[in-house]
């Protein structure tokens, strides 16, 4: 019945010129062809697309038959096979280019993972071709197939381990091969596009114009936008593998050659880097310079560049490391604001790799008046703080230290003021407390004087330091890190510098100190000493009074109630903050003793 229907609308057809064929027309031959491809009729419709005399109707309805096609090819299995692919070869070859241009594209359209790589692998090529007769009208078409492209490779998982890359489970690694061969021509077009267009204005001294040119900017933008999006996904997605650990790697392959697209087509990968400090020329066309230049986009490639070492025999080596690691604070500091690991393990190694290469102690002070260099501290002590993965935090308090280090002692200063005034953590703080420390101590050694860390500088950053957030109020559970390097500081300052010599001024300030450090210090562990005892007295009572040992407690302290537990563990938990207070005290009360030994001197 359905062939039949085949045979007979397109003998009525083969009579008729293209533009009088009718709807009905169209509807009869889409659904009867089909119908014959999905019954296994494949023969015969291949006998009827080869008819020289149907070649007009196949011409303009063929395309309908995309669809059953596909699958069958899919599938691969079907005894129709060949006959199949003879079809989609000869409509390849017949049909026009946009009509099949949003055939295959509908086809693209798939959720199963291992669907979506089969169905890209077998038609990619296809859709080159049919881009390929184009012509001059390509561009806008070729930016519709990326973009589809793009949202299908999305939806595969991405290999994370090398045994995932290596075996390709899910086809990902073959799909992005695929997606740089069905690129590469339109790559060729492009650069040939630009050398000509300066070698004629070279010899005419003027810029070409024209409708050609103005096509060529267009598909020149179209492969721009297509590399900005695979540095976004899946490139900042994934870790790359040094060939150490894997020799031949094809998500490595793909983003050299994404890298090399974009200097290809006319991209000046120093410049796309550099961009955050660098002027760049008004580029022609249609997109904005931040859509046009995805900052997320420009940090992957940064990472790339810097970490991975891609394109590097490309990369000018004229910038000095300062330079370089000021243009990739920007990036940095966009990757450690994400919350995906992913993103702040990329800004965590390109801060490491930026910060390697500048010589320790050389950093000015006046780079903390850019933003950016008080921005991605602020982001790694979130990092260091917050991050749920140990990795990455450990990580993010190596790369602070080494950024604390690359600063001179007047820029080291200054950055400590700052982050004392804005971490709000303690353990921060303590950390900040323990380099001041370390600064003082390099400072009073011979000949290693400095005017930052000794004397009239140094008592605002120790009035700072010694003082307590809240007074005698101030929990001392909660700063706990803080409290302590402030008296390991204190203690360190009483034996090191000796009264006659006061080279830190801790001597004649030291009256202060008492005030605002010491006494209240005592007050409070007092005070909270009383508290928690009282709250251990009243939870063995509580104890005393239960059948059950097992029994579920809930105890407040200060404000706060503390977690439920049982009684032996509220008992425990108590017993630990008493211990703290005491080895606070006991800490105070060294200061005190050698304060007292050194005023009888």
């Amino acid at each position: 019945m359905a062939l039949e229907q085949l045979s007979d609308v397109v003998q009525r057809c083969q009579a008729l010129p293209d533009d009088k064929y009718t709807t009905e027309d169209y509807d009869v031959f889409t659904i009867a062809g089909r119908t014959c491809i999905e019954e296994g009729n494949s023969a015969q419709v291949l006998s009827i697309i080869l008819d020289e005399k149907n070649q007009d109707v196949v011409r303009c309805m063929g395309w309908n038959l995309l669809p059953p096609l596909i699958q069958v090819l899919l599938k691969k299995e079907d005894q129709n096979l060949p006959q199949c692919l003879a079809i989609f070869n000869h409509l390849l070859k017949t049909c026009r280019p946009k009509e099949l241009l949003i055939g295959l594209l509908e086809q693209l359209e798939q959720d199963d993972p291992d669907t979506i790589a089969e169905s890209l692998h077998l038609l990619l090529n296809p859709l080159q071709k049919v881009l390929l007769c184009l012509g001059s009208r390509k561009a806008s078409s070729l930016g519709m197939a990326l973009s589809s492209v793009l949202d299908q490779v999305a939806k595969l998982p991405l290999p994370h381990t090398k045994d995932q890359e290596e075996d390709d489970v899910f086809s990902f690694c073959r799909c992005c091969t695929d997606l740089i061969d069905f690129v590469r021509p339109f790559v060729h077009e492009v650069r040939q596009n630009l050398m000509s267009s300066k070698e004629l204005r070279e010899s005419t001294n003027k810029i070409v114009g024209g409708q050609d040119t103005d096509k060529e900017d267009e598909l020149r933008t179209e492969l721009l936008k297509f590399c900005m999006k695979t540095l976004n996904h899946p490139l900042l997605e994934v870790q790359l593998k040094d060939p150490d650990t894997l020799a031949v790697s094809p998500l490595r392959n793909f983003a050299t050659e994404i890298l090399n697209t974009l200097s290809a087509i006319g991209e000046s990968l120093a410049g796309l880097v550099y961009q955050p400090l660098l002027k760049r020329k008004q580029v022609p066309g249609f997109l904005e310079e931040e859509v046009r230049y995805p900052k997320e986009s420009l940090a992957s490639l940064a990472h790339l560049v810097f970490v991975h070492h891609l394109a590097a025999d490309t990369f000018p080596s004229v910038f000095n490391p300062v330079f370089s690691l000021r243009c990739n604070m920007e990036h940095i500091c966009l990757l450690l604001s994400r919350t995906e690991e992913t993103r702040i393990q990329k800004g965590l190694e390109l801060y490491e790799k930026s910060l390697v290469r500048v010589v320790d102690g050389s950093l000015p002070a006046d780079l903390l008046e850019i933003k950016s260099f008080l921005s991605v501290p602020q982001n790694l002590v979130k990092v260091m703080t917050i991050c749920p993965k140990h990795d990455l935090r450990t990580k993010g308090l190596k790369v602070f230290q080494m950024s604390i280090d690359k600063f001179d002692t007047e820029a080291k200063y200054n950055f400590f003021q700052y982050m004392l005034k804005t971490s709000n953590h303690s353990g921060v703080e303590g950390y900040i407390i323990k380099n001041i420390k370390t600064q003082i101590d390099v400072a009073l050694q011979p000949a290693n004087s400095n005017t930052w860390f000794e004397g009239v500088h140094l008592l605002p950053l120790l009035r700072k330091v010694l003082s307590l957030p809240d007074g005698p109020e101030t929990d001392l559970l909660q700063y706990l890190d803080r409290v302590m390097e402030s008296l390991n500081l204190l203690r360190y300052l009483v034996i090191r510098d000796k009264v006659t010599e006061n080279q830190t001024g801790i001597w004649t300030e030291l009256y202060k100190i008492e005030d605002t450090f010491m006494k209240p210090l005592r007050v409070g562990l007092n005070m909270s000493r009383a508290h928690y005892e009282r709250e251990l007295h009243n939870t063995m009572e509580t104890k005393k009074g239960k059948v059950k040992e097992e029994s579920v407690l809930s105890v407040s302290v200060g404000d706060e109630k503390l977690p439920n537990m049982t009684s032996e563990s509220q008992i425990q938990a108590l017993h630990s903050a008493l211990h703290t207070f005491d080895m606070i005290e006991s800490v105070l009360v060294r200061i005190e003793e050698l304060i007292d030994v050194k005023d009888h001197l």
